[in-house]
């Protein structure tokens, strides 16, 4: 079903709509899965408000943003953040999540080694006590009381023990899965297997149309049960579909006011509950 839909287009003239295109400006997988972090973290809302977010910061920490990171004092980033606001988020949010990335990598040598040092057998435990260790690794008191306090950390670098956890879920899905256009695969002690999806608006509006879930809300069960669906299809690999069905939604090729003439012409038509209730074409 989804895989001719997958190859059919090419996704790849999407990245540049998507915040994975920042990470896909430097080498060095430092660099990467730390730049893929920030992005992911702050990637909610409207692409076009979050992305010059994303890059003034990229920005301020020059060339080599993992070295940058690591040598980060509180000064530093006080100067760096100064003025930063995006919706729930003030400057000490942020340096929490810069200052503790950068902490991980002084003691773990990678994010990914951070992660693995937090590894259970239950993937939302793991992506919470990842999450948990970049918080508690970054000064954050210090950080309160030279920045200001604290506004919405917990929606920037969220537990996952409520809630879908998209943006971590997202993050793990581009350090993991491939290399290919689009993710990076440079974590290469987690499978794509062990993925889940990194469910949104889209995602989940299109997942029940096409029966992927019988659920009706975004949250971690929901998550889950749209990956086993995804399995059936791909056991090795069930969240390759992410980003097409993602960006089929964020186009505007399906919104979620259905549109006739879109959905005549869909090649998911006759797997979509909408798709089904129109009447067939005539020749």
């Amino acid at each position: 079903m989804l895989d001719a839909f997958v190859e059919s287009r090419a996704w790849i003239d999407r990245v540049r709509a998507d915040p994975v295109e920042f990470p896909h400006r430097y080498r060095d997988p430092r660099d990467v899965e730390t730049v893929a972090l920030l992005s992911a973290s702050l990637a909610y809302g409207r692409a076009s408000f979050f992305k010059p977010k994303i890059a003034s910061i990229l920005d301020g920490l020059g060339p080599s943003p993992a070295k940058a990171m690591a040598a980060l004092t509180v000064a530093d980033a006080r100067e760096l953040l100064n003025g930063f606001v995006y919706r729930f988020n003030l400057p000490s949010d942020v340096a929490v999540l810069l200052m503790g990335m950068g902490a991980q990598l002084n003691a773990h040598g990678s994010l990914e080694n951070a992660f693995l040092a937090g590894r259970t057998a239950s993937w939302q435990t793991t992506l919470a006590k990842f999450a948990h260790g970049i918080r508690a690794a970054a000064p954050e008191k210090e950080i309160v009381r030279k920045l200001g306090p604290l506004r919405g950390l917990a929606h920037l670098l969220p537990f996952a023990e409520a809630g879908a956890a998209k943006r971590l879920n997202l993050y793990l899905r581009w350090m993991v899965r491939g290399p290919d256009d689009i993710d990076f695969g440079i974590w290469k002690k987690v499978k794509p297997s062990e993925l889940v999806i990194p469910l949104d608006t889209h995602v989940m509006r299109i997942s029940g149309w096409l029966g992927l879930t019988r659920r009706t809300t975004i949250g971690w069960a929901t998550a889950e049960e749209v990956t086993a669906s995804l399995r059936k299809l791909d056991a090795n690999d069930p969240v390759r579909y992410d980003f097409a069905l993602c960006h089929y939604g964020m186009s505007g090729a399906c919104p979620a006011k259905p549109v006739k003439e879109n959905c005549v012409k869909c090649s998911l038509r006759g797997h979509c509950a909408i798709g089904r209730k129109l009447p067939s074409r005539r020749t």
